[in-house]
């Protein structure tokens, strides 16, 4: 069994990192194309995303068991409900996004509009001393200073594209043409993760979705959107109580 660890937006791998050292077990962490590394022009929306995840994870042979943040989360889900992939369990933190009554964050919704996402983001593209970078817009969520500075450092125009090829996909939610292949139970185990400390979190979404494809569900209180970052013993141990429950 090989654990594989998927970031979000606008992440890179080393999101996991301290998370990783905590799992005893195999495991890797997959970097999605355009967050500092080349995005190949077809992969222009969250199912081109989804179908290029799909064929590294069977390359990887499994079962396999995934650990989705974010949009992370949101391709574990889409693969779990409409791919052919052997899964053995899989983990979501935002699994609200496919919520029927989900809206966007303030954020995303910018993504969403032209040209107000690619201002926004070419702001935070500006490394101008003093100016906000991307690091800063997500301290209040719990990103570390050194995953911020890192972030900063990759945040390129081919990130800015990749951000808002995904975002433009996905409105106005993710239940909206990708719930229709999630609205039962999952052939695989999942849970879904509540961070309640986080100033989006949408605990009865996250609940309500849960119950919809059969997945485990446990609160992580008091923790943020970056609860791997913040706690990653208390992460950890949740994952593994949930592996150990899982049959070989």
């Amino acid at each position: 069994m090989t654990v594989v660890f998927i970031h979000g937006v606008p992440e890179t791998p080393s999101v996991w990192d301290g998370l990783r050292e905590r799992i005893d077990r195999p495991n890797t962490a997959l970097r999605l194309p355009g967050f500092g590394s080349p995005r190949p022009a077809r992969l222009d929306g969250k199912e081109a995303y989804a179908d290029w995840l799909a064929n590294e994870l069977r390359a990887l042979r499994g079962p396999l068991d995934l650990v989705g943040h974010d949009w992370g989360a949101h391709l574990v889900m889409r693969i779990v409900s409409a791919y052919d992939v052997p899964v053995r369990s899989w983990v979501s933190d935002v699994a609200h996004g496919w919520h029927p009554d989900y809206a966007w964050h303030e954020a995303a919704t910018l993504f969403q509009k032209t040209p107000e996402g690619e201002d926004l983001l070419a702001s935070l593209r500006d490394q101008t001393p003093g100016s906000p970078g991307f690091g800063d817009f997500l301290r209040p969520r719990g990103m570390s200073a050194e995953l911020a500075t890192e972030v900063d450092t990759v945040h390129d125009q081919e990130m800015s594209t990749a951000i808002l090829t995904l975002y433009r996909s996905a409105w106005p939610n993710l239940h909206a043409d990708w719930g229709k292949d999630f609205d039962h139970p999952a052939q695989a185990p999942g849970l879904v993760l509540i961070p309640t400390g986080d100033p989006m979190a949408q605990p009865a979404m996250d609940l309500d979705v849960a119950g919809t494809t059969g997945a485990q569900a446990v609160e992580l209180d008091r923790l943020t959107h970056y609860w791997m970052l913040q706690d990653p013993d208390r992460g950890a141990d949740v994952l593994n109580r949930f592996w150990d429950s899982r049959p070989a």
